[in-house]
């Protein structure tokens, strides 16, 4: 492990050396790779530093232990030391394990709803809500690119962007069948429904990481319509675009000129296009691209949000919050946290089972 954390910390420098040279301010790619490329083990070299002082620390403190006058304050201090050394190994090995190479970009989220009628739409409404009202909790930027109403009060489809570093790895398991048991306000007897929403959360691709030939597109124009038809545009803004080779359409009716809707359109398609690639590879090797705590799949239940009991159960990790109200209103950070050491404890036993069978 240390030859390892030698080796992270050598490029480290090599980095540091590299954005000193005048010539790389001339380079704006360049000096964005390296920027990028530093910021992404930063943490971690100040974790390795640690790690390394405080060894170093013990060995300089078990000598003192032959100084008659030294020997109870060095006694005193030995424990703690070996404890923040073991506390130090366990976070390296955490952070070394192999990242998802999506975790640190944004996010689009696309929500709609499954079974359960009109109960569904409004609950997907409602989950739109919840991760915006998470979104300013974390001040992260957020746009709707698309929200399609379906009459009273809830949405037949929403699609939004969230803008920030590391929204994926946060977000990621999200993904699956969100279901809620309630009473419904249309019910009038009283009797509790279950109803299901899908939640999609696609990491945004780069134009560089996904190449879409314009002759494979096939792109129309609309008017922006609200709940019930009316038209809140005379003009047509709104754009759709079928990619022809994979089947993909995405719309979007929200910005207010039909260039920045298909600005936002083709952000979204080729969004879905490199979430189509991925899971391709990820089949063909036959793994789990989101870890052993689920694959992230629509078909698969992931959480129930039940309003009689005021209980909310993801039932991957098996973690139930209480206080529906205060979950629906952003207050998810518990959960995605539990969510996001799942994955990294079965990234960590698997790393443990590959390293004991080799």
């Amino acid at each position: 492990m240390l030859e390892k954390l030698d080796e992270i910390e050598r490029r480290f420098e090599e980095i540091e050396l590299q954005l000193q040279d005048p010539q790389i301010a001339t380079r704006p790619t360049e000096l964005h790779r390296l920027g990028k490329a530093r910021a992404e083990i930063e943490d971690l070299v100040t974790g390795i530093r640690e790690y390394k002082k405080a060894r170093k620390d013990l060995v300089e403190t078990e000598g003192l232990l032959e100084d008659p006058e030294m020997r109870d304050l060095a006694q005193a201090e030995i424990e703690p030391l070996r404890a923040r050394i073991v506390g130090l190994e366990s976070q390296l090995k955490t952070m070394l394990l192999p990242k998802d190479p999506n975790d640190s970009k944004s996010v689009i989220i696309e929500i709609r709803p499954a079974a359960g009628g009109d109960e569904a739409g409004l609950f997907a409404n409602e989950l739109y809500r919840m991760y915006a009202r998470y979104a300013e909790r974390r001040r992260w930027k957020y746009e709707v690119i698309d929200h399609e109403e379906s009459g009273i009060g809830g949405v037949s489809r929403v699609v939004f962007s969230i803008d920030a570093t590391g929204a994926y790895s946060q977000l990621k398991h999200e993904s699956g069948v969100h279901r809620v048991q309630r009473v419904p306000k249309t019910e009038s007897q009283g009797r509790i429904h279950t109803s299901t929403v899908t939640v999609a959360v696609l990491p945004e691709a780069e134009e560089a990481e996904i190449e879409v030939n314009e002759k494979d597109l096939e792109i129309s124009t609309f008017r922006a319509s609200s709940a019930g038809g009316q038209h809140v545009q005379k003009n047509e803004t709104a754009i759709r675009i079928i990619h022809k080779p994979s089947g993909i359409v995405v719309t979007c009716q929200d910005e207010r000129s039909q260039q920045q809707n298909r600005l936002r359109a083709m952000s979204v398609l080729r969004a879905k296009l490199y979430e189509a690639e991925q899971e391709r590879v990820a089949k063909e090797r036959g793994d789990l691209r989101r870890g052993q705590i689920g694959s992230g799949d629509r078909s698969e239940k992931v959480r129930t949000y039940n309003f009689p009991q005021d209980r909310v159960t993801d039932h991957r990790i098996g973690m139930t919050k209480n206080s529906v109200a205060l979950f629906m209103d952003g207050d998810i950070q518990d959960m995605v946290d539990a969510l996001v050491q799942a994955e990294q404890a079965a990234k960590l036993a698997n790393e443990l089972a590959a390293a004991s069978s080799g």
